[in-house]
């Protein structure tokens, strides 16, 4: 660590790991869980006054900051419906730690979609240098660990780059969530897709506001030859390629079944993503606790 970064770390350096947050008491319903959960906005940053937002630092130690996208997503949702998603389910995730909520610019990278009215691409130095400083803030004023809820995947390359470079400068704990893909688990079994304007992000613009989501402008469901193969492909762990263009895909920029997204689920979508990303972060959080207590 530079003297710099050690100063505006408080001082705190590789002294700042996961140590010192209870790992299981802040899910609800967990194990080990208090069952206590937060509203949404009670722990918002932008809400806080400064002692306020000392006290949850303090308490707590964790900061949850959502990441999406403003982007076109066809005739039907809305451009924002990458950040909406994020932010309904990072408010619900800190709402179950008890962390602080820390709002984050509504854009993201997403050169795939250059070009379509409504959307707005960072370069990727822009989006990596705000989430650094915002990163490299919270850490001097006793943030311990982050969470990062995440509902683009251009985001990814990214984020993993802040995180490890911050990790490794300021000591503290990152912990990314991809909720897109914790959504497509979840709902798979119900016949829930994720796909560029599909069915599990209309549901999640539906979970914000119902009024945005117009499914009489999408029309039948719409699949083109090959698309969701190419999803497959680009979203692989082990062998992958890549689709720089979201016309590779469909020349109409979005495809899927909005339709299948209903009220019912609507309602659940927010409690629903946030378990399960909320269980997995807490496993995490669990096995650096471990790594800690091995190397202490």
């Amino acid at each position: 660590m530079s003297a710099g970064a050690d100063e505006r770390a408080g001082g705190r350096g590789r002294d700042m790991t996961v140590t010192g947050i209870d790992v299981t008491a802040a899910p609800a319903g967990g194990e080990g869980g208090s069952g206590r959960v937060e509203a949404p906005n009670a722990h918002d940053l932008s809400r806080l006054t400064s002692p306020e937002a000392d006290e949850v630092t303090r308490d707590n130690g964790i900061a949850v900051i959502p990441l999406g996208s403003v982007e076109q997503h066809g005739p039907h949702l809305p451009n924002g419906t990458d950040t909406i998603a994020a932010e309904l389910v990072a408010r619900a995730v800190a709402a179950r730690l008890g962390a602080l909520y820390v709002p984050f610019a509504p854009y993201g990278v997403t050169p795939i979609h250059a070009g379509w009215p409504g959307t707005i691409s960072l370069r990727r130095e822009t989006f990596e240098a705000l989430l650094t400083d915002v990163c490299t803030e919270l850490t001097g004023l006793g943030t311990r660990a982050f969470v990062l809820v995440n509902w683009h995947e251009g985001n990814i390359a990214s984020m993993d780059a802040v995180a490890t470079k911050v990790q490794a400068e300021l000591g503290a704990t990152f912990v990314s969530a991809q909720a897109c893909y914790v959504a497509q688990r979840l709902y798979r079994e119900q016949g829930g897709e994720l796909t560029h304007g599909g069915g599990i992000e209309a549901l999640a613009v539906m979970a914000h506001d119902a009024s945005l989501v117009r499914l009489d402008r999408a029309g039948e469901p719409h699949r083109p030859p090959g698309a969701a193969e190419l999803d497959e492909m680009r979203r692989s762990r082990e062998v992958y390629g890549y689709v720089t263009d979201v016309g590779e895909l469909t020349e109409e920029g979005w495809y899927g079944e909005p339709h299948w997204a209903k009220p019912d689920l609507a309602a659940e979508f927010a409690d629903t993503v946030a378990d399960g990303v909320v269980e997995l972060v807490e496993s995490v959080l669990k096995a650096r606790q471990r790594s800690d207590d091995t190397e202490g």
